[in-house]
């Protein structure tokens, strides 16, 4: 792939990040009296989720310029699946998940809120979409079985396709390319068995000719690891690897802590997100 190509990315997430930041808030007080808007960002919490994962991907949104007031939604949460729980949030996330993709789109669909078409409206009308890792898997079709199919291609797993530089299906790191700013650099990641995602040909869909490629695996071809890309009026953003993953998850896994750099990939990633076009 020629150099030229991995600059695009950057250049596209440039011009996004200058437009400014998206609406879908909620009032909050502040100093003086005064009310302010804040952004809604509701993260999925339930079978399908893995143990930790809702409340790291929380943690991450925390951190953020945005200030979200958090909330969980999910089968066994105060908040349930619903078009006016959607409706009032500028955010939607879907985090990690067990080891089985179909098992957890079977969960959600066991969900009585819950449906595809509930979330692809949602987004059609100008809301937001994180999935990360499970959540990626589930943003496209998962092969044809399923799936929020919300890209414009599929997701697919990384360890196993052609030249995959990861052996492991288990917790572990992996090195990719990251587009995300000024000039594309090799940065590690938290990994746990993440999707990669094939875009359809750009040249016959606008919505894979609008996507913004965040980081590419290091493999032949550098497939996708995290990009952007809009879905009607609102916008879709999908990671591989784990932004959210906290210093005990490393711990955990006897891996070398690379918490500074989620840090930094996941802000990039949400400003992207939630900016407007």
């Amino acid at each position: 792939m020629q150099v030229r190509h991995l600059f695009a990315g950057a250049v596209l997430l440039a011009a996004v990040l200058a437009a400014g930041s998206v609406a879908g808030r909620a009032d909050a007080p502040a100093a003086g009296g005064h009310r302010v808007q804040r952004p809604v960002a509701l993260v999925y919490r339930g079978p399908a989720a893995c143990d930790g994962c809702p409340e790291a991907a929380a943690d991450m949104l925390a951190r953020q310029r945005q200030h979200f007031i958090i909330r969980y939604i999910g089968p066994r949460e105060r908040l349930r699946f619903s078009a006016q729980a959607l409706r009032g949030a500028a955010l939607f996330v879907l985090p990690g998940g067990g080891n089985n993709v179909q098992q957890a789109w079977r969960d959600l669909r066991d969900d009585p809120g819950f449906s595809p078409a509930l979330v692809r409206d949602y987004v059609r009308a100008g809301g937001r979409y994180l999935g990360i890792c499970m959540g990626g898997y589930l943003a496209g079709s998962t092969g044809g079985n399923g799936g929020l199919r919300l890209l414009p291609g599929d997701s697919a797993g990384y360890v196993g396709s052609p030249g995959a530089d990861v052996p492991t299906t288990g917790d572990t790191l992996v090195r990719m390319i990251w587009l995300g700013g000024r000039r594309p650099r090799l940065r590690t990641m938290y990994f746990q068995d993440g999707p990669y995602f094939q875009l359809s040909d750009p040249r016959t869909d606008p919505q894979a000719r609008a996507a913004v490629v965040l980081a590419r695996y290091r493999s032949a071809g550098h497939p996708i690891a995290i990009m952007i890309v809009p879905y009607g009026r609102g916008r879709v953003a999908v990671s591989g690897p784990h932004p959210e993953a906290t210093p005990g998850w490393y711990t955990a896994s006897g891996l070398r802590s690379y918490y500074a750099a989620d840090i930094d990939i996941g802000n990039t990633l949400i400003a992207a997100l939630m900016a407007k076009r």
